[in-house]
């Protein structure tokens, strides 16, 4: 489904813009660095997070500045980055479907061009204003805390909810909330309309992930370009399979019978159809539902401009490509 922040009126326009500042802002002296650091940029991709920085930047009124655009880059930049680190992490060989920079280059070049693409974000804060630089900075420590908070639950039957919660908020939620949060303040909107677009963009980005997760069980192998229960077979138990754990019954305890260490194909299996036959799928939809229900309340503090139907229906949407 294509998000309703796609569908604004002259964003294919500033779809454009968004492209080609970040394939500029890659751009160095050593080609062999430029290749690299443009790879997953090449590679095509949504750009939700720049996009819903430049329709923040359209709240006001007015077409998004160039420094809005840039500030949405910034933000693409460091998603970017954490994808190469994360495909080290995860020994991953294909990303988008393309050879990840750590299968084709090796891993210290991905570590390395992950770090260029922090820096060029980093750099690009700082030209627009400190507050900006801070902002980005502060977001990138977030999505470290929220890796870091999955990794030291790898393979840990007791992850409880508030874990996940905290591990989502970081590594994908916040980079949402803080795209938006810098369209307003590039835009130089007041501050009750920027701490909206904050809520905003924190709460789809919360819906994005648990839709993510619920779609890693429910999707086929084709829709994902993986098997099905990825990331129970890495150890990483996610809110559907948390709330079946916490079910009880005589399902539940097959599955924590079966997690807690590597998973082979047929376990794997195993493992998804008991989530599927639960309700744990169901039950974390239900949560998805209550961001959903957070992002429309932030739409009603921003008032009434042309962006604001497609900001109020983009989380719904998301949620109904899985309901």
């Amino acid at each position: 489904m294509t998000s309703p922040l796609l569908q604004i009126t002259g964003m294919d326009e500033d779809r454009a813009r968004i492209e080609a500042a970040m394939r500029a802002a890659v751009v160095t002296s050593d080609d062999y660095l430029t290749e690299i650091a443009s790879h997953l940029i090449v590679a095509g991709g949504k750009r939700l997070r720049p996009v819903l920085a430049v329709v923040a930047g359209q709240i006001a009124g007015a077409p998004a500045s160039d420094d809005v655009v840039q500030g949405g880059v910034a933000c693409e930049l460091v998603h970017l980055g954490s994808l190469y680190h994360d495909d080290v992490m995860d020994e991953a060989e294909v990303r988008r479907s393309v050879e990840t920079v750590n299968a084709r280059w090796g891993n210290l070049q991905a570590i390395l061009a992950g770090d260029f693409l922090l820096s060029r974000a980093s750099e690009i804060a700082a030209s627009l204003g400190t507050e900006v630089a801070g902002l980005l900075a502060r977001t990138i420590g977030w999505l470290c805390e929220g890796q870091i908070e999955e990794l030291r639950h790898t393979y840990d039957v007791g992850r409880d909810e508030p874990s996940y919660l905290r591990s989502i908020h970081g590594k994908t939620a916040s980079l949402y909330g803080t795209a938006a949060r810098i369209g307003g303040i590039v835009a130089d909107l007041d501050r009750d309309r920027i701490d909206a677009l904050t809520d905003f963009g924190n709460a789809y980005g919360m819906v994005f992930q648990i839709v993510d997760d619920v779609l890693d069980l429910t999707a086929t192998a084709e829709q994902l370009g993986k098997p099905a229960g990825h990331d129970m077979e890495e150890g990483v138990y996610t809110l559907p399979v948390i709330r079946t754990l916490d079910s009880g019954g005589a399902a539940a305890d097959e599955l924590r019978d079966l997690l807690g260490s590597p998973l082979d194909a047929a376990e794997r299996d195993k493992a998804l159809a008991i989530v599927r036959d639960g309700s744990g799928i169901g039950s974390a939809l239900q949560t998805a539902q209550r961001f959903v229900d957070e992002a429309g309340a932030a739409c009603d503090r921003l008032g009434d401009a042309d962006v604001i139907p497609a900001l109020r229906e983009a989380p719904a949407a998301l949620l109904a490509s899985v309901s």
